[in-house]
C-alpha cells in the first residue's frame, strides 16, 4: 500500500486564505450592521446634556433609566403601541390575502389579461410611497377617511402588495403542478386546493411577506403624522414628537422611544430569519 502524499498545491492554500478573508469581511459587515443598534441603546441611557461632544459612543455613568419611564408616562406608549399593532395586523392580513390570491391567479390560471395585469401590479414597485402623500391626503379628505385607521391601512397595504406578490409568485413557480393536478383528479375544488394544498406550502413565503410588511408599517412615520391628527389614533413612531420642543428637546427620551420602537422589529426578524431566507431565495432557481 503506497503512502498518501500530502497535497501542497497553491489552490488549497488560496482556499484557506479566501475563507479567512470572507470570514473577516462578514465580521466587519455584522459589526457595521449592529453598530446603529448599539449606538441607539447607548444614547437612550444618556442625559440630554451628554449628547454633545466628539465621542461616537459614551458609556452612561450612571445609566439614566428615567428616559424610558418618561417615554411611557409622557408619550402614551401603551396606547400608541396598540394603535400600531392594530394597523399592522389589519394591513398584513390584507396584504397576505391579496398577494396569495393574485399570485395564484397569475401563475396557475390562464386568462387573456394575465401578463398585462402582472406587469401593471409589478409597476407598483417603482412608485415611491411618499409620491402619493398629497394626492392621498386630498382623496382621504374628500371621502372622510382622515383621522381613521384606514387612512394608514389602505396605503400601507397598497404599496406592499406588489413586493409581496412578487415573492409569492416566485415561490409558487417552484411548486410542482403535479400536486394540484392530483388534488383536482381526486375531486378537490379550487378553494379547497388553495386552503389545503397551496397555503401550507406557502408558509415560508407568507412568513417573509408578513415580516417585510410589518417592518414597513411599524416604522412608517410621515403618513402617520400627515393623515392622523388625533392623539387616540396615533401610531408609535409619533411618540418621538412628544419630546420635541421649540427651544429644547428631551433627547434621552427620544432615543428611548426609538429603542422601544425597534425592539419588536428585532425580535420578529430574529424569530423568522429562516423563513425569510427560504421565502426570498425560493424563486431564484426553478426545479
Amino acid at each position: 500500500m503506497q503512502p498518501k502524499l500530502q497535497d501542497n498545491t497553491p489552490g488549497i492554500r488560496l482556499s484557506g486564505v479566501y475563507r479567512s478573508g470572507f470570514a473577516l469581511l462578514m465580521t466587519l459587515l455584522v459589526v457595521a450592521e449592529l453598530f446603529p443598534l448599539v449606538w441607539l441603546f447607548d444614547f437612550s441611557l444618556l442625559k440630554s446634556g451628554d449628547f454633545f461632544g466628539s465621542n461616537i459612543l459614551k458609556w452612561p455613568d450612571p445609566p439614566k433609566w428615567q428616559n424610558y419611564a418618561d417615554a411611557f408616562r409622557n408619550a402614551h406608549i401603551p396606547l400608541l403601541f396598540w394603535n400600531s399593532l392594530l394597523v399592522c395586523a389589519v394591513s398584513i392580513a390584507i396584504i397576505i390575502a391579496c398577494s396569495v390570491a393574485m399570485g395564484y391567479a397569475l401563475t396557475r390560471m390562464t386568462w387573456r389579461w394575465r401578463k398585462p395585469t402582472l406587469a401593471l401590479v409589478m409597476a407598483g414597485m417603482i412608485i415611491p410611497i411618499y409620491a402619493t402623500l398629497l394626492p392621498n391626503f386630498m382623496v382621504f379628505n374628500e371621502i372622510g377617511l382622515l383621522n381613521s385607521y384606514f387612512a394608514l391601512i389602505l396605503p400601507y397595504a397598497a404599496f406592499q402588495i406588489p413586493v409581496s406578490m412578487y415573492i409569492v409568485t416566485g415561490f409558487l413557480e417552484t411548486v410542482p403542478r403535479a400536486l394540484e393536478e392530483a388534488a383536482v383528479i381526486d375531486g378537490m375544488t379550487v378553494p379547497g386546493l388553495l386552503f389545503r394544498i397551496i397555503l401550507p406550502i406557502l408558509r415560508p413565503a407568507i412568513a417573509t411577506v408578513s415580516v417585510l410588511a410589518f417592518l414597513a408599517c411599524w416604522n412608517e412615520f410621515i403618513m402617520a403624522v400627515t393623515y392622523i391628527d388625533t392623539d387616540k389614533l396615533r401610531t408609535l413612531p409619533f411618540a418621538v414628537v412628544y419630546f420635541m420642543g421649540q427651544y429644547s428637546s428631551n433627547y434621552g427620551a427620544q432615543f428611548a422611544v426609538l429603542a422601544i420602537i425597534s425592539i419588536p422589529s428585532i425580535l420578529i426578524y430574529i424569530a423568522f430569519t429562516d423563513q425569510i431566507n427560504r421565502g426570498i431565495t425560493a424563486g431564484a432557481v426553478k426545479g
